[in-house]
């Protein structure tokens, strides 16, 4: 470490005592932004990440809360409706007045309110992986970005433990993301010596509901030699493709799908039967339809 980094570390430091010592000598509520879509597209991952963050603050605040001060959630929804991620932003920030907001899932919804926390000076927590090629002051990245998430995973389909796959079905929701994680994941399966021939990349809206004529080009596909599919499909329409795999008859063992953004709640859903499936199951405030 040379003279400057050792200064900047030392007043960064010191500006952060500073404050942990003004926060100390209140006994006002912090307060917390919320910013995860309930409602929409997004909402089957969203709603989760909102619950997180409330049980978090409760298990803070029984244990005193930080620095002797209860932390307040603000919950707002965006309705995954990105112009209105950035107003809803300018909201949390400028209205609510709180210090620190966690939120949003997609890049777009990233890019939107992105300006938002610059002008203003906020602090976004951002929590799940992400595409990378991005390093903002305002942001606190949490998740991974390809190359530490989808090439290893890459990497494992491709061992003999991961099943030798050898033909990579890339499929994605149609924005940055998804787009750019597979131009690296194509980049790095050329440099492992795959043909572009043993490899396919699809990408569907966000909310697309009918996935029988892209399972069906999956199994098509994987008659050519043993085949994988790498997905960053994101939101509810996890379901119906998961669902679709199912009808299909496609095994994990004979093709397997590794899935970025799957969680509990989707693969919930995907599980129902289709007797279950024209209907509405709800459990908590994720619904499954």
């Amino acid at each position: 470490m040379d003279r400057r980094q050792f200064l900047q570390s030392s007043s960064a430091m010191a500006l952060a005592t500073s404050s942990m010592a003004a926060f100390g000598q209140s006994k006002e509520p912090i307060k917390v932004g919320i910013l995860h879509s309930l409602s929409g597209t997004m909402a089957i991952s969203e709603t989760a990440l909102k619950e997180t963050a409330l049980m978090t603050i409760a298990d803070i605040n029984a244990k005193g809360g930080a620095m002797g001060r209860p932390l307040q959630p603000v919950v707002v929804d965006p309705a995954s409706n990105w112009p209105l991620f950035a107003e809803k932003a300018r909201q949390l920030l400028t209205q609510d007045k709180v210090s620190v907001v966690f939120g949003c899932w997609t890049r777009v919804s990233r890019k939107s309110v992105l300006p938002v926390f610059k002008e203003l000076n906020g602090l976004l927590f951002y929590p799940v992986q992400y595409e990378g090629e991005e390093l903002e002051r305002n942001v606190f990245y949490t998740g991974a970005a390809p190359n530490q998430q989808a090439i290893p995973a890459t990497e494992y389909l491709m061992s003999k433990e991961g099943g030798g796959a050898k033909r990579f079905f890339l499929l994605g929701t149609d924005y940055v993301y998804p787009r750019t994680t597979n131009k690296i994941l194509r980049a790095f399966l050329k440099s492992k010596g795959v043909s572009e021939k043993d490899i396919e990349e699809v990408y569907t809206p966000f909310g697309r509901s009918d996935y029988q004529t892209i399972v069906a080009n999956i199994k098509k596909f994987s008659g050519g030699g043993k085949t994988c599919v790498i997905s960053t499909i994101n939101g509810d329409s996890n379901v119906p493709f998961h669902k679709e795999l199912g009808n299909a008859g496609l095994k994990a063992k004979d093709v397997p799908v590794v899935a970025f953004s799957v969680g509990e709640e989707e693969r919930s859903c995907a599980a129902w039967t289709p007797s279950r499936w024209s209907g509405t199951w709800r459990r908590g405030t994720t619904s499954c339809r």
